[in-house]
Formats: C-alpha cells, sequence, structure tokens
C-alpha cells in the first residue's frame, strides 16, 4: 500500500489516472475512499490523487494537537514527496479548511482550488449549527455502525438517504473499514472547531471555485456564500436540492463541473 513519511507521521495516498495533478482532500472523519463517485470520472482527464488526512483511514493517527494549517502541511509534503510541483486541489467541509490553508501558505503548489461545503469557519459557524451538533451528540453510547449511519442522514438529504440505500451502506462500509478511535475524531473536530480563515482568506489569489449544497445542515449555505465574498473572483455554484455531501447526492454535475473548472473552462 502506498504511504509516505510526512511531518512524522505515514500518510496513506493512492493515485489514479494521468495528466495534471488534481489533489482530492476529504472532511472530517471521513476516509479518501468516500470519494468513490468522484475518482472514475476525474481519473479519466487528470493524474488523481486521495489522501487519508492524520487522524483517519490508513493514515497514523497521533494523539496530539491537530489543526488544518499542520493537515495542510502533510498535504504539501506529500504533493512534494511525488515530485508534484503544482496540483490543483479540492477540499470537501474540512477538506475546505485544509485546502485553504494550503493555498494561503504553499501558494506555489495550488493552481485552480475547488471549496465544497466549506467556510471560513470562526465562532459564527457553531452558533448557527448549534442544534445540529446538540443532535448529533444523543448518538454517543450507540454502536459504531449505527452512529456512522445516522450521522449520514444528517448530511444528505431525507430523499437521498431513504432512496439510494446502497450509497449509503457503501458510505458507511467504508468508514467501518479503519474505523476511526474517538480520540482521533475529536482531534480533528478540534482542528476544524478552531479553523478561522476571514482574515485571511481574501489572500487567495488562485483561480477559485466554491460548491454548495442548498440544503446543507451540516455547512449552512449563508456562511459557504460568504466565503465566496471573501475570495477575489471566485466562483459560487449552489446545487439547490443537496446537502453536505453533494458530492455524492449530486456526483454525476458535480464531477461534471470540476472537469470542467479544472480543465480551464468557465462553470455556468
Amino acid at each position: 500500500m502506498p504511504f509516505v513519511k510526512v511531518n512524522g507521521i505515514r500518510v496513506y495516498y493512492e493515485e489514479h489516472g494521468k495528466g495534471k495533478p488534481v489533489l482530492l482532500i476529504q472532511g472530517l472523519g471521513y476516509p479518501s475512499g468516500m470519494w468513490f463517485m468522484q475518482v472514475p470520472a476525474l481519473s479519466r482527464h487528470f493524474r488523481t490523487l486521495v489522501m487519508d488526512n492524520r487522524g483517519v483511514g490508513k493514515s497514523d493517527k497521533p494523539d496530539e494537537e491537530y489543526t488544518a494549517a499542520l493537515m495542510a502541511s502533510d498535504a504539501a509534503e506529500l504533493l512534494r514527496s511525488l515530485g508534484i510541483r503544482k496540483a490543483h486541489v479540492v477540499g470537501v467541509s474540512l477538506g475546505g479548511y485544509i485546502a485553504q490553508e494550503l493555498a494561503l501558505n504553499h501558494p506555489g503548489l495550488v493552481d485552480r482550488l475547488v471549496l465544497m461545503a466549506t467556510s471560513c469557519g470562526s465562532p459564527r459557524y457553531l452558533e448557527l449549527t448549534k442544534a445540529l451538533w446538540d443532535e448529533i451528540a444523543k448518538l454517543a453510547g450507540l454502536p459504531p455502525e449505527q452512529i456512522i449511519r445516522q450521522g449520514m442522514s444528517f448530511a444528505v438529504t431525507e430523499k437521498f438517504f431513504y432512496d439510494f440505500p446502497e450509497m449509503i451502506e457503501r458510505s458507511v462500509g467504508i468508514r467501518m473499514e479503519n474505523l476511526q478511535p474517538l480520540y482521533a475524531f475529536t482531534r480533528q473536530s478540534a482542528a476544524a472547531m478552531g479553523f478561522d480563515s476571514r482574515g485571511r482568506v481574501h489572500l487567495i489569489r488562485q483561480p477559485t471555485l466554491i460548491l454548495a449544497g442548498g440544503r446543507d445542515r451540516v455547512m449552512p449555505l449563508v456562511l459557504t456564500e460568504e466565503l465566496a465574498k471573501r475570495i477575489p473572483q471566485a466562483q459560487l455554484k449552489v446545487f439547490p436540492h443537496a446537502a453536505h455531501l453533494l458530492f455524492l447526492e449530486e456526483a454525476e454535475a458535480v464531477n461534471r463541473v470540476l472537469v470542467d473548472f479544472l480543465s480551464g473552462g468557465k462553470v455556468e
């Protein structure tokens, strides 16, 4: 299995396809396998890389402080270790925070930037999502598989959850395969909750596309809209009938948009 040693830990990654490199970065508690709807489509056009962030999947899970900047450094060192001088970067949710840090702290490595279902972070996020996190907290004590399945119900629309059980079960299986320890989830969560790019995000100069779900409870649309306003020349595209996991719910449409934007085209 492909691993690379970065910042004192082993990071798991995979490569698919050939062409211009694109790195896909997942969110809180999600391993790289959750890109299963994107990898086949993108790898027809790009050298597609996926990685497990520290604390999840097959990557190491040190019980120490995590930050979005540290995880961005992991990603940057992964690219450098593979001899990649510049890559497109796609990040979702917490992965969007990591992608912002990559663009800000390692700007020469990032070509085009896609930020999906994410925001600038800050205390305002917790203010707007307190009710949701109170609901999620009630899952404590249930078996891990049940927690993951119930958690999926918060991240997709009710229609998708019941109409596409095979997608839900595949996603649950991916997360159960290398079950994330609670301490590692807590470390990743603290990194997400401590992120605040409001005073810096205007410095992003890469061509940037922001994707959002109109029915996202995990990352309210108003926060993603605020992010789009703060990044110069950023394009915002909203999928009105999708929730947080729009890369699953609207996979075909999201993939088309990604290919068009990363190929240098305009997004309609």
